[in-house]
């Protein structure tokens, strides 16, 4: 099975400033060390990108960046999105079909959004899914704390299927790539 690694908005503006998702320096050394796995196996490694017309992630703002100390080469790949799914009006899908990827490895931001919807819509356009249960995160929100919510996506997309494909968890350290 060939595989590709999504990184999901890690960005500088929610890594950074006024907006720190929880955990965020422990995630993003969590993602280097997946995608140095990734890349060690010749594995593509994407970056994903939110852009909006406001706030901290405006297009080409210091916001917009991908995050401060996460391993990027060359050789990766870069999709930009503009809604939860990375896979909705974007290139992903075929930019992972014409390399043969049947599954993908997530992580990134935010856990209960943008990792959420990626994660389902992968499984739904036909790929296998392993969450890297420890390399997502997100902020605080009125009811639940950070940690809370990622576990309970954690808890919630295990399992997750769409016919045959099925979302499973690994922690970074056990994440493996064919």
């Amino acid at each position: 099975m060939t595989s590709a690694l999504l990184i999901i908005d890690v960005q500088h503006g929610m890594c950074a400033g006024e907006y720190v998702a929880h955990d965020a320096e422990r995630v993003i050394e969590r993602i280097n060390t997946v995608s140095a796995k990734a890349r060690a196996a010749g594995v593509p490694v994407v970056f994903i990108q939110h852009d909006e017309d406001d706030g901290p992630l405006r297009l080409d703002s210091p916001g917009w960046q991908l995050a401060t100390g996460l391993n990027v080469q060359a050789a990766d790949l870069r999709v930009r999105k503009r809604t939860s799914s990375s896979f909705h009006d974007t290139n992903l899908h075929a930019l992972l079909r014409e390399r043969g990827v049947k599954r993908v490895v997530a992580c990134g931001l935010q856990s209960e959004y943008c990792v959420d919807s990626t994660v389902r819509s992968a499984v739904q356009h036909g790929y296998d899914v392993t969450l890297v249960s420890d390399a997502h995160s997100t902020f605080d929100n009125a009811v639940l704390s950070a940690a809370q919510i990622s576990a309970h996506e954690n808890a919630t997309l295990n399992g997750f299927g769409c016919g045959d494909k099925r979302v499973n968890l690994s922690a970074a350290a056990d994440v493996a790539f064919d």
